[in-house]
């Protein structure tokens, strides 16, 4: 059984949270619609090229400040969470799956929470749910939500070596299936200099049931 630790969320995240709903629930049905019967589908960001990332910084375990160009010529798939989302903490053990899987110089999972609590809480949590391959990220200011536009948690943002978004989604999935594995490696296999041979933006079909609850909004 999993478990999870509440804090206190911030008074600025709260009040968003009624926009927030109703703008996932209109992005959801937009790109859901097309692709219901084949199930979740890991949507492209709208544009033709790989989209730049702004600079986002973090802590990690030791409280050393990070951002991800730290993990430039790796496929990074970034993962906005925090402990008192029970859509995280669902999704949370396949991440650590996926990890095992495929982590290495050319791949990483970087789970970024949002927890008020930060380390403390991000190490309790791991320790009573046995996440034992994921790395500690914090950012307790929740600065990341704002730079990366982010409208719910948990979002997970894939990253190709180049360190540029091609794709994002919202909502829990079960990140350790075997057609998610498949799209990641492609992105993987990419030479890590070169741009015209990084694969196209498209989107990545999970199994994941049409059922699979809605993210936590925060706006």
């Amino acid at each position: 059984m999993l478990h999870s630790t509440r804090d206190a969320q911030p008074l600025h995240v709260l009040s968003r949270a009624l926009l927030g709903a109703a703008a996932l629930l209109a992005l959801g049905l937009a790109l859901a619609a097309p692709a219901v019967a084949a199930g979740f589908t890991f949507t492209p960001y709208p544009t033709t090229k790989p989209l730049p990332l702004a600079k986002v910084t973090f802590e990690n375990a030791e409280g050393k400040t990070m951002n991800l160009a730290d993990f430039k010529g790796k496929v990074v798939l970034l993962n906005i969470w925090a402990t008192w989302c029970p859509p995280c903490v669902e999704e949370m053990p396949t991440l650590n799956k996926l990890q095992v899987m495929l982590g290495g110089k050319d791949f990483q999972v970087v789970p970024l929470s949002i927890d008020k609590g930060g380390r403390i809480a991000v190490k309790s949590f791991y320790d009573d749910n046995f996440i034992d391959h994921l790395p500690i990220y914090v950012d307790p200011t929740t600065h990341a939500l704002d730079t990366l536009n982010i409208l719910g948690t948990p979002t997970t943002i894939l990253i190709d070596k180049q360190g540029r978004e091609v794709a994002r989604t919202l909502g829990p999935q079960d990140w350790d299936k075997p057609a998610v594995v498949a799209q990641i490696k492609r992105y993987m296999a990419a030479p890590a200099k070169s741009a015209q041979a990084q694969p196209q933006p498209q989107a990545l079909q999970t199994t994941v049931a049409a059922a699979t609850p809605a993210a936590q909004a925060l706006r």
